[in-house]
């Protein structure tokens, strides 16, 4: 440790009007080596009168705190003070000298921080891993989300929650810059983000890449736990706290780099220090960055946990990974050990929108990793999987570390922070509020905190708490997010969804006999589309979900009741299903007999027919659709189209979409039957789009369709009046691949199309008994969507991770798809 000179103490000693017995002990003892004892002896006096006669010393240099923290903290001031007063650092007088000194100090630096930064261990790993192995570059948002000057009308335009881009939640639009950048703009950075965002990980490895020379090359890195500063015994100052920490570092040498502006000072989690001991972090930071303002500042904090703001440290605050960083973190997390199940670990976030929007947050993300990387997939029950997710946010993740959080809030179990969001999101959602105002959340806050023990019932102390709920929320776990100023929302749609489903079921546990009324009330919401999730978690969460799927058959089959045509289309597909010698159940083939239906129709009250019969194409003819371009509105007609047969009869869709390519067909040996009325349908549709397109031009590919299906129908047909029909129509048509033909055949289409395809319709009505022109109303072909739609859901409830019983489960299945008569 280096002493200071004896002349310079008794100046200072004098200076400060200490006594001759103060100053005799101040000077012996900043003078030596510091060793309390020897300075008592060699002063014959006891070590309880030199503790004495330094407690007026350090009163009279205004020095607090406790023990031997009072003591360095001096030493610090006056080693500062000694280097003012000559002019000149203590080993460093040139620039040479003081490159020579940052080198060195970066060298002995250098094993301290690659043990303390070099790797990363959260949650379930079974060992560390390097920050370079997994560590991916952070973007930064140059304006804070939460401070942005929006109103309502700003955050819900151009959003649709029955279709929208999950990603796009709350999505901030502004330009992002990489976090590097950012540090190297400014000077002194405060970090913000949302728990899990990667904040430490970020500061290990700005430290990391200063050691290593590929960043501030010409800095020495320090990095500084905040909770581990505040906590210290003794409670000394930021600069002596890091003195002791850099052991390998004399204390003028540090001085001296912190007066050249020469530290690179990583301060990290401002959120986590306690409350009792926030206001003296605070000022020691505020001082030595006012002390040595020409070092590089980084400091890290939870968004909305310190309403405190340091005047000269500039606040931006990290994005949420977007796809392509997941894609990468992924890639970095199993290679190279595990290439293919990267791959696949890619595939199926990128299919599950819900899953990939959690894996925005690193944490969450690595938690999908890990559950990844031990079974080879996500969870089937997708609740257990949030579960999971929230577990981790709402209590791990601070136990881990050993932080503490304070206000009203702690005095919450995790469960009864569960509820108390479920609250939130149920008294939202049901009011389609996706952004709400801050007023909004304060009611049903009070609501529930008003009962907690110590917690005043006078209404202006019940507003104050409940504020600060609301920001401990915010900021211990980031479920609720600003989204602008006095604007929040779940941090992830998915989360909402979830909350909303678990305070329906949790409110009906709680009371069985609210059950029955609870679930009448989630069922009405059958047909919106923003529903669909709580559907799907709600069966999932349910000890048994007889009940509630039975409530949604019931539902879903009074969505058609009064509408007589519809019935009636029902009807016939019962029939139909009924007549056709296959074997499949009779549910599934109503639903093939629906979707072929229902898609013809769409398709002729549409303008677009030419794409829908592409769509048709696709579906019903493999062979054809891989020469075909496809835009995303054709995609989701065909899985319209073919999902909800793949839903009841797995083997059912997978021979249907193959035997109707010619190919396949005797491989599979499916029906003549449903072979014949594929066929059929798919040549109306051909014959349907050339009527539509006229319009626009003649489509020679749609000609040559035409031509085929009725080729094939006539190639697989046994019987004969079908066959001689079949190929009486093909005889009025000319042959299109003769192209000296073409516009003879198109003057012909013209004018004898309709007729012809009556003549179609006549045909297949006579021997398929399909080809019902049924004329349906746009408002009829939008209630057919609806109950298509809330098929599929009921069908999606029934095959997901849920109990539900044998019984109702065959009953459900055996009863789909039939009018209210049956």
């Amino acid at each position: 440790m280096s002493s200071l000179s004896r002349e310079f103490l008794t100046m200072i000693a004098r200076g400060y009007g200490l006594s001759e017995e103060q100053e005799e002990v101040f000077v012996a003892l900043y003078g030596s080596d510091g060793n309390k004892v020897k300075v008592a002896e060699s002063l014959h006096i006891s070590p309880k009168a030199l503790q004495a006669r330094m407690t007026g010393v350090y009163r009279k240099f205004s020095v607090s705190g406790k023990g031997s923290g009072k003591f360095r903290q001096l030493q610090v001031w006056l080693l500062e003070k000694q280097q003012a007063t000559s002019g000149k650092a203590t080993t460093a007088s040139t620039n040479v000298d003081i490159e020579t000194l940052v080198e060195g100090c970066r060298e002995n630096v250098k094993t301290f921080i690659q043990q303390r930064c070099g790797t990363m261990r959260v949650l379930g790993m079974e060992q560390p891993i390097g920050i370079g192995d997994i560590y991916i570059n952070v973007n930064i948002l140059e304006k804070l989300t939460g401070r942005r000057r929006l109103d309502m009308a700003d955050l819900l335009e151009n959003f649709n929650p029955d279709d929208f881009d999950r990603f796009g939640l709350g999505q901030v639009v502004q330009k992002r810059v990489s976090g590097l950048e950012a540090v190297q703009r400014y000077n002194k950075l405060m970090v913000l983000g949302k728990p899990g965002a990667g904040k430490t990980t970020f500061l290990k490895y700005l430290a990391i890449q200063c050691i290593g020379g590929a960043f501030q090359q010409t800095c020495v890195p320090i990095t500084i736990t905040l909770k581990n500063f505040a906590e210290n015994r003794g409670q000394p100052d930021l600069l002596t706290f890091i003195l002791g920490m850099l052991t390998d570092v004399s204390h003028a040498d540090l001085l001296t780099i912190l007066q050249a502006g020469r530290a690179l000072l990583l301060l990290d989690g401002l959120d986590e220090v306690r409350e009792e001991d926030s206001s003296r972090v605070l000022l020691d930071i505020q001082t030595v960055a006012e002390r040595y303002p020409d070092n590089q500042f980084v400091m890290t904090c939870r968004i909305a946990a310190q309403d405190y703001t340091f005047q000269q440290f500039t606040e931006v605050e990290i994005a949420d990974f977007d796809e392509k960083q997941i894609a990468v973190f992924a890639t970095k997390w199993f290679c190279p050990q595990h290439p293919i199940k990267a791959e696949r670990f890619i595939a199926k976030i990128n299919a599950n929108k819900r899953i990939q929007e959690l894996g925005t947050n690193p944490l969450l993300l690595t938690l999908l990793c890990l559950i990844f990387e031990e079974k080879g997939n996500f969870k089937d029950n997708r609740a257990e999987l949030y579960e999971e997710g929230i577990e981790l946010l709402l209590e791990k993740w601070d136990s881990s570390r050993d932080i503490e959080r304070d206000s009203v809030y702690k005095k919450l179990s995790p469960k009864r922070k569960e509820d108390l969001l479920g609250q939130i999101a149920f008294t939202t959602f049901i009011k389609s509020e996706y952004f709400f105002k801050r007023k909004t959340l304060e009611k049903p806050i009070s609501d529930y905190i008003q009962n907690l023990p110590d917690v005043q019932a006078d209404p202006e102390a019940l507003l104050v708490s409940s504020r600060k709920v609301l920001r401990s929320i915010e900021a211990q776990h980031g479920l609720l997010v600003a989204r602008a100023q006095g604007i929040y929302s779940f941090s992830h749609l998915t989360f909402q969804e979830y909350f909303t489903a678990r305070n329906v079921i949790f409110a009906a546990s709680h009371n069985p006999q609210y059950l029955e009324q609870v679930l009448h009330e989630l069922v009405v919401h059958i047909t919106e589309k923003r529903w669909r999730e709580v559907f799907l978690l709600a069966a999932e969460m349910l000890p048994s979900a007889d009940y509630l799927l039975e409530l949604m058959k019931i539902q879903v089959d009074t969505l058609l009741v009064e509408d007589e045509k519809l019935q009636k289309f029902l009807s016939w597909g019962k029939e139909k299903s009924i007549s056709v010698d296959v074997p499949y159940r009779f549910s599934a083939v109503r639903a093939f007999c629906f979707d072929l239906s229902f898609a013809l129709s769409l398709a002729r009250s549409l303008d677009h027919a030419l794409s829908l019969d592409r769509t048709l194409s696709l579906a019903l003819d493999l062979d054809l659709s891989l020469a075909r371009v496809l835009d995303p509105s054709l995609a989701r007609a065909l899985v319209r189209a073919l999902s909800l047969d793949r839903a009841l009869d797995q083997d059912l869709s997978l021979a249907l979409s193959l035997d109707l390519s010619i190919d396949l067909s005797l491989s599979l040996a499916l029906s003549l039957a449903l072979s014949l009325a594929l066929d059929h349908t798919r040549a109306l549709s051909l014959a349907l789009s050339l009527d539509f397109s006229l319009a626009l031009s003649f489509d020679l590919a749609l000609a040559l369709d035409l031509n085929r299906a009725l080729d094939r129908t006539v190639a697989l047909t046994s019987d004969p009046e079908l066959k001689q029909a079949v190929h009486n129509l093909k005889a009025q048509l000319s042959d299109p691949e003769d192209n000296v033909e073409v516009e003879v055949f198109k003057q012909w289409w013209q004018s004898n199309g309709k007729a012809w395809i009556k003549g179609l319709r006549t045909v297949m009505i006579k021997y398929r008994n399909i080809g019902h022109d049924w004329q349906f109303s746009d408002a009829q072909i939008e209630k057919l969507g609806q109950y298509y739609e809330a098929n599929q859901l009921l069908l999606d409830c029934l095959n997901g991770d849920c109990y539900v019983t044998r019984k109702v489960r065959e009953k459900i299945e055996d009863t789909l798809l039939l009018p209210i008569s049956s």
